[in-house]
């Protein structure tokens, strides 16, 4: 019989020339680390184990200007990557409202972002996060600076598809190039910076 950590495996119940009680406690304890390790869901909003004591969840936040449109999408992709990741997304204009035709780009997809809400970046100001990822395109668009606490700051650039001008097949393919776009950039972000800490 062995538990999960190294100081464990030598303390088996009740075989050691020390108390019964002492086997007993160690053996507890070294159950109890043991299943709260393996316990720990291994996809998305995860427990990172440094050491016994210190547990995070990773938190990731996606800015935008209006957040209407290629931080919804963002935002809808890494949780369809995987469902348990705590994402947010918000604007520092944040227009209160999501493009319809972001929407429905989603909804062709297989994403339902429909239920999304458009806010503003000072929601979440007090909040401590993993990665700020800001999405903002071309140089004629300021992108959102964040003031809060965060570990890593990420800089993915995609036009925005809301001010594409001509004809409705025209406007309607650029939202749906930017959806793809956005899809493979952040599955490369999930890939290498989310699984890959898991290993």
């Amino acid at each position: 019989m062995s538990f999960c950590f190294d100081g464990y495996r030598r303390v088996p119940p009740f075989i050691s020339s020390r108390s019964g009680f002492y086997n007993l406690f160690a053996s507890m304890a070294g159950a109890f680390i043991c299943f709260a390790t393996l316990s720990a869901p291994i996809s998305g909003r995860y427990l990172i184990i440094d050491s016994p004591n210190k547990l995070f969840i990773m938190k990731i936040l996606i800015l935008c200007t209006g957040n209407s449109c290629r931080s919804q999408m963002a935002h809808g992709f890494l949780k369809s990557f995987d469902k348990n990741l705590e994402v947010e997304s918000a604007g520092t204009e944040a227009s209160g409202q999501l493009n319809p035709k972001a929407v429905q780009a989603m909804k062709e997809a297989g994403i339902d972002i429909s239920h999304h809400t458009s806010d503003p970046v000072d929601k979440y100001l007090d909040d401590e996060w993993d990665y700020v990822i800001t999405v903002c395109g071309g140089a004629n668009e300021n992108c959102p600076a964040f003031a809060g606490k965060v570990k890593y700051r990420l800089h993915m650039g995609f036009d925005d598809p809301s001010q594409a001008t001509g004809t409705e097949e025209f406007i309607w393919s650029e939202f749906i190039r930017v959806r793809d776009e956005i899809k493979k950039a952040f599955y490369r972000f999930y890939k290498e910076r989310v699984e890959k800490v898991r290993r």
